[in-house]
């Protein structure tokens, strides 16, 4: 089964799932069936799959993934020790753990092709991202607290694991607890790789862009976070600052030199 064959067979599949969608035709184009495709994807609860879609559905997320290219810390030069920070799509970096912003209740992003971190994570990991998170957040009986991480495993992605972390949302000013808070997503995630023996991390921006956390003072505190935990553990984890902005990228460098 070639590429195309896989993509149609994953969105009739999907389709088929809902009376309301069954009888929904496929567009003709590839670039609107990617689109409808990962709109299913998104829009999916967390529900059993037969292994013939799971197959079919990874051959396929293999595939694109084989179309882009992927990034190792080998390709990376450090910025301090330990340290590093890269631009680029985090669903293409191969490390130990990759961490996703994610909201509450932790399921990954349902609006049909967002551009959110959280949306992307869960499209190419493959929808059994999404079963997984269910079935820990079934078992802990609540929503994630902010500041807290929990680990699961990448699936289609090139890295190992994906940290998930809830980062505070801040509207009006900005306090010292979501300061904390955002400390804490930092920390709690370093602690959870550090217990999984991981070693290497890469940090998205967390609570910046929807969660309105300001970029300038959520940068000083993930480099801060970092650098503390590092020199008090004698971790010798490799921690990645992922930027996907131009923007993002200036403001980690000068804090970055300057914390030199």
């Amino acid at each position: 089964m070639d590429q195309a064959k896989r993509r149609l067979y994953l969105i009739q599949s999907l389709l088929n799932e809902n009376p309301r969608t069954a009888k929904f035709k496929i567009p003709k184009t590839q670039a609107e069936q990617e689109k409808m495709l990962r709109a299913l994807f998104n829009t999916r609860l967390a529900r059993p799959i037969t292994p013939e879609f799971e197959q079919i559905q990874d051959a396929y997320l293999t595939e694109v993934l084989a179309q882009k290219k992927i990034t190792t810390l080998k390709d990376l030069t450090p910025v301090a020790d330990n340290i590093y920070l890269w631009q680029g799509d985090i669903t293409t970096l191969k490390v130990d753990a990759i961490v996703n912003a994610a909201n509450r209740m932790m399921l990954g992003c349902y609006r049909p092709n967002c551009n959110c971190i959280d949306n992307a994570i869960h499209t190419f990991a493959g929808i059994q991202l999404r079963s997984e998170c269910f079935d820990l957040m079934k078992a802990q009986g609540h929503l994630e607290a902010t500041g807290q991480a929990k680990i699961t495993k990448a699936y289609n992605l090139p890295s190992k694991y994906v940290i998930h972390t809830v980062g505070p949302i801040v509207s009006g000013k900005l306090t010292e607890k979501h300061k904390a808070l955002l400390a804490s997503s930092y920390l709690s995630c370093l602690e959870l790789a550090e217990q999984k023996n991981l070693d290497s991390i890469a940090f998205c921006c967390i609570s910046t862009g929807e969660f309105h956390f300001p970029n300038e003072e959520a940068a000083k505190i993930a480099i801060r976070t970092v650098e503390e935990f590092l020199a008090k553990s004698q971790s010798k984890m490799k921690v990645v600052f992922n930027v996907f902005k131009e923007s993002d990228k200036e403001i980690y460098e000068k804090f970055l030199i300057q914390s030199q």
